[in-house]
Protein backbone atom coordinates (compact mmCIF):
# COMPACT_ATOMS: atom_id res chain seq x y z
CA UNK A 1 0.00 0.00 0.00
CA UNK A 2 1.81 3.38 -1.05
CA UNK A 3 1.00 6.24 1.03
CA UNK A 4 -0.31 9.47 -0.55
CA UNK A 5 1.67 12.71 0.33
CA UNK A 6 -0.97 15.91 1.21
CA UNK A 7 0.07 18.49 -1.73
CA UNK A 8 2.01 20.99 -0.39
CA UNK A 9 0.24 24.70 0.71
CA UNK A 10 1.78 27.83 -0.49
CA UNK A 11 0.68 31.06 1.51
CA UNK A 12 1.02 33.39 4.34
CA UNK A 13 1.14 32.11 7.95
CA UNK A 14 -0.07 28.72 6.95
CA UNK A 15 -1.72 26.89 9.65
CA UNK A 16 -1.97 22.97 9.58
CA UNK A 17 -6.06 23.08 8.48
CA UNK A 18 -4.62 25.63 5.64
CA UNK A 19 -5.93 28.74 7.15
CA UNK A 20 -3.72 32.18 6.48
CA UNK A 21 -2.68 35.46 7.12
CA UNK A 22 -5.91 36.62 5.44
CA UNK A 23 -8.50 34.00 6.21
CA UNK A 24 -8.44 32.38 9.81
CA UNK A 25 -11.95 32.10 10.85
CA UNK A 26 -12.70 28.53 11.97
CA UNK A 27 -13.88 27.32 8.69
CA UNK A 28 -11.35 28.89 6.56
CA UNK A 29 -10.55 25.69 5.79
CA UNK A 30 -9.81 25.44 1.65
CA UNK A 31 -7.19 25.52 -0.15
CA UNK A 32 -7.56 26.09 -4.07
CA UNK A 33 -4.94 24.42 -6.64
CA UNK A 34 -4.61 27.74 -8.80
CA UNK A 35 -4.43 26.62 -12.72
CA UNK A 36 -1.86 28.74 -13.51
CA UNK A 37 1.13 27.48 -11.38
CA UNK A 38 -0.65 24.08 -10.46
CA UNK A 39 -0.02 24.60 -6.96
CA UNK A 40 -2.52 25.21 -4.13
CA UNK A 41 -2.78 28.40 -1.80
CA UNK A 42 -4.73 29.30 1.05
CA UNK A 43 -6.00 32.17 -0.88
CA UNK A 44 -6.31 34.19 -3.59
CA UNK A 45 -4.01 37.29 -1.55
CA UNK A 46 -1.78 34.62 -0.84
CA UNK A 47 -1.64 33.60 -4.53
CA UNK A 48 -0.69 37.67 -5.49
CA UNK A 49 1.81 37.93 -2.33
CA UNK A 50 4.03 35.11 -3.07
CA UNK A 51 3.27 34.76 -7.01
CA UNK A 52 4.96 36.32 -9.79
CA UNK A 53 2.26 36.16 -12.42
CA UNK A 54 -1.52 36.97 -12.27
CA UNK A 55 -3.93 34.18 -11.18
CA UNK A 56 -5.80 32.21 -13.89
CA UNK A 57 -9.31 30.81 -12.99
CA UNK A 58 -10.03 27.46 -14.19
CA UNK A 59 -12.25 27.16 -17.42
CA UNK A 60 -15.77 25.19 -16.74
CA UNK A 61 -14.18 22.24 -19.08
CA UNK A 62 -12.26 21.51 -16.28
CA UNK A 63 -14.10 21.46 -13.35
CA UNK A 64 -13.56 17.72 -13.20
CA UNK A 65 -10.11 18.73 -12.25
CA UNK A 66 -8.99 17.94 -8.48
CA UNK A 67 -8.49 21.68 -7.20
CA UNK A 68 -9.93 22.20 -3.94
CA UNK A 69 -8.56 20.24 -0.80
CA UNK A 70 -10.34 20.37 2.54
CA UNK A 71 -7.92 21.54 5.24
CA UNK A 72 -9.63 19.03 8.17
CA UNK A 73 -9.31 15.76 6.55
CA UNK A 74 -6.58 16.09 3.42
CA UNK A 75 -9.65 14.76 0.21
CA UNK A 76 -8.76 16.45 -2.52
CA UNK A 77 -12.28 17.54 -4.55
CA UNK A 78 -12.62 18.23 -8.21
CA UNK A 79 -14.14 21.57 -8.65
CA UNK A 80 -17.23 20.53 -9.67
CA UNK A 81 -17.35 18.65 -6.48
CA UNK A 82 -16.54 21.47 -4.04
CA UNK A 83 -19.10 24.11 -5.89
CA UNK A 84 -21.53 20.99 -4.89
CA UNK A 85 -20.19 20.70 -1.60
CA UNK A 86 -23.22 23.38 -0.33
CA UNK A 87 -20.18 24.45 1.92
CA UNK A 88 -18.96 20.99 3.17
CA UNK A 89 -16.42 18.21 3.01
CA UNK A 90 -17.80 15.62 1.35
CA UNK A 91 -15.69 13.54 2.79
CA UNK A 92 -15.31 14.61 6.27
CA UNK A 93 -18.10 17.16 6.41
CA UNK A 94 -16.52 19.83 8.07
CA UNK A 95 -17.75 23.52 7.33
CA UNK A 96 -16.25 25.54 4.60
CA UNK A 97 -16.79 29.48 4.92
CA UNK A 98 -19.50 29.65 2.58
CA UNK A 99 -18.59 33.41 1.84
CA UNK A 100 -15.46 31.71 -0.10
CA UNK A 101 -18.47 31.62 -3.25
CA UNK A 102 -18.50 35.62 -3.03
CA UNK A 103 -14.74 34.89 -4.41
CA UNK A 104 -15.32 31.69 -6.74
CA UNK A 105 -14.99 34.13 -10.28
CA UNK A 106 -11.20 34.67 -8.98
CA UNK A 107 -10.54 31.04 -9.25
CA UNK A 108 -13.23 29.60 -11.84
CA UNK A 109 -14.77 30.51 -15.05
CA UNK A 110 -18.06 31.26 -13.38
CA UNK A 111 -21.27 31.24 -15.60
CA UNK A 112 -22.91 34.61 -15.82
CA UNK A 113 -25.81 35.72 -13.46
CA UNK A 114 -29.39 35.90 -15.08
Amino acid sequence: MSIVKAPEIHGLQVDPQTRCAHWHGPSDILAIKFRCCNKYFSCYECHAALSDHLAQPWPANEFSELAALCGACRNELTIQQYLDSNARCPNCSAAFNPHCALHHHLYFEMPASK
